[in-house]
């Protein structure tokens, strides 16, 4: 069963679009924002609903049991002029390389709480102005792993066009709302920091320069986590030089890793510096790893003649005695 209704409703929020060529990039927001076809005249957005109509959720979120169901319903709101058809496909969500939050693309098979979803029509035309109000079931398998499951409902228009040579290209431009399942079992946070490394810059004030640390922030644990990181700061002999409170890390689905870097200057150094990069989760886990790095001073060039003249100086006199 589709609901269609009349909508006047509008949709505050900037448009948000992303589309590639023989693939499909998802825009997965937290408030309905629409997507533009069409050079402009066809517009849609996605929204959680209900059989009334949408209210004030800003994305899907369930906790259910391994075997337990639960029914709700998706709208798709055409923003246009015109009827507008959309393809309504359910999918697995991930965590990029830039720490954004993507749905796999429509060509491959979802295996997690994308493919658990059982839409009542994958197809739609949606007259304009209007809503349809689609219901779908999300059932969790018996086997299914405790901990956070993330995927996404995704409304997608596709078109062909063809270049002079007759080559065609696959466009699908799609917009969708967030699903966030969390299986009822055993939790386990876990966060990890992998692969620091540190570079060193010295700056023209004496002894102080850029301390630029590079480092991989891993969810180990089997729910999502957007933890806190903070970086301390040791020179030599273990001489306290400061800690610094880095940007917060993207949301990290369970088993996702992103790769951060924090570029940290005006510290002070003499030879050598040591870096503490720290993860803490809202939970309370947390994680860390420790790396050294050279710090050298443009001004030892300066020191090194003057030591290497005293020593002959010392020398001369010696001599002389």
């Amino acid at each position: 069963m589709v609901a269609v209704v009349r909508s006047g409703r509008g949709v505050h929020a900037r448009p948000g679009l992303r589309a590639l060529a023989l693939a499909a990039a998802a825009v997965l927001l937290a408030v309905p924002a629409p997507a533009r076809a069409d050079g402009g005249n066809a517009a849609w957005s996605v929204q959680p609903s209900s059989r009334t109509g949408p209210g004030n959720r800003p994305f899907f979120t369930y906790d259910l049991a391994p075997g337990g169901t639960v029914t709700d319903y998706v709208a798709v709101t055409n923003l246009g002029t015109t009827p507008l058809t959309v393809h309504v496909y359910a999918s697995d969500a991930f965590t990029t390389a830039t720490g954004g939050y993507d749905l796999l693309p429509a060509a491959q098979q979802p295996s997690d709480v994308g493919g658990w979803v059982r839409l009542g029509r994958q197809a739609v035309t949606v007259p304009a102005r209007s809503r349809a109000d689609i219901p779908f079931a999300l059932t969790v398998p018996a086997n299914a792993t405790p901990g956070d499951h993330a995927g996404g409902i995704v409304a997608a228009v596709t078109s062909t066009t063809a270049d002079a040579t007759g080559a065609t290209t696959r466009l699908e431009q799609r917009v969708g709302s967030r699903v966030y399942l969390r299986v009822t079992g055993e939790l386990r946070p876990g966060l990890r920091v992998d692969d620091l490394s540190a570079g060193w810059s010295p700056g023209w004030t004496p002894f102080t320069g850029e301390l630029t640390l590079r480092w991989t922030s891993r969810n180990t644990g089997n729910t999502r986590s957007a933890p806190e990181q903070s970086a301390e700061i040791e020179g030599l002999f273990g001489l306290p030089a400061g800690s610094v409170r880095l940007p917060a890390a993207p949301e990290l689905l369970p088993g996702a890793a992103v790769v951060r870097t924090a570029r940290i200057s005006g510290r002070p150094a003499l030879l050598r510096l040591s870096a503490a990069v720290t993860l803490t989760g809202a939970d309370g886990t947390s994680a860390r790893s420790t790396v050294t790095v050279w710090a050298y001073s443009w001004y030892y060039l300066t020191a090194l003649p003057l030591a290497i003249g005293a020593v002959l100086l010392v020398r001369r006199l010696r001599r002389r005695a």
